[in-house]
C-alpha cells in the first residue's frame, strides 16, 4: 500500500517502541502467571497485576504474544512491522470484545475496565509501530512520497 510510510526517518524509534511493548507484555504475563498460581486457568475473580485484572489464561497469552513481538523485533526485515500490525489489530479486537463481555459470565480472561483500556492502548501502540516501521527500497520510498504529496 503506497499510503503507508516506507523508510520513515523515525522507524528505529518505532521498532524500539514495539520491542518495549513486547517486553511489557512478557513481564505482565509472567507476573500474572505467578500471582494467579493455584487458581483456575480462566478464573473470573482473578487477582490484580500491575493494576489490571488477569488470570492464568490471559497471562499465558500475554507471554506468548510478547515473545512473538520480541522475536519479530529481533529479526526485523519488515517481519516486525507485520507482526506489530497483526497483533495491534488483534489487541484492538480483544479490547472491544472484552469490553462487551466485561460484566458477564463470558469474561473468560478476567478483565477489568483498566485491562480493557491498557489492551486498547497496546493495540494502538502496536498499530503505530507497525505502520511506521516498514523498510523498503528507494523505489518504494519514492512511491510513498509521491502518494503523500499528491493527496
Amino acid at each position: 500500500m503506497a499510503h503507508n510510510p516506507v523508510n520513515h526517518p523515525a522507524r528505529p524509534i518505532y521498532r524500539a517502541i514495539g520491542g518495549l511493548t513486547g517486553i511489557y507484555l512478557v513481564i505482565f504475563g509472567v507476573l500474572g502467571f505467578i500471582q494467579n498460581s493455584g487458581e483456575e486457568f480462566f478464573a473470573q475473580d482473578a487477582a490484580l497485576v500491575l493494576g489490571q485484572g488477569t488470570n492464568r489464561g490471559y497471562a499465558l497469552v500475554s507471554v506468548a504474544v510478547g515473545a512473538l513481538i520480541l522475536i519479530g523485533t529481533g529479526i526485523g526485515r519488515n517481519l516486525d512491522a507485520a507482526i506489530n500490525k497483526l497483533f495491534g489489530y488483534l489487541f484492538m479486537l480483544l479490547g472491544l470484545a472484552e469490553l462487551a463481555l466485561l460484566r458477564t459470565d463470558a469474561n473468560f480472561f478476567g478483565f477489568s475496565i483498566v485491562t480493557v483500556i491498557v489492551v486498547m492502548i497496546i493495540g494502538l501502540v502496536l498499530l503505530t509501530a507497525g505502520m511506521y516501521g516498514k523498510v523498503g527500497t528507494e523505489e518504494q520510498h519514492r512511491a510513498w512520497q509521491d502518494a503523500r504529496l499528491n493527496l
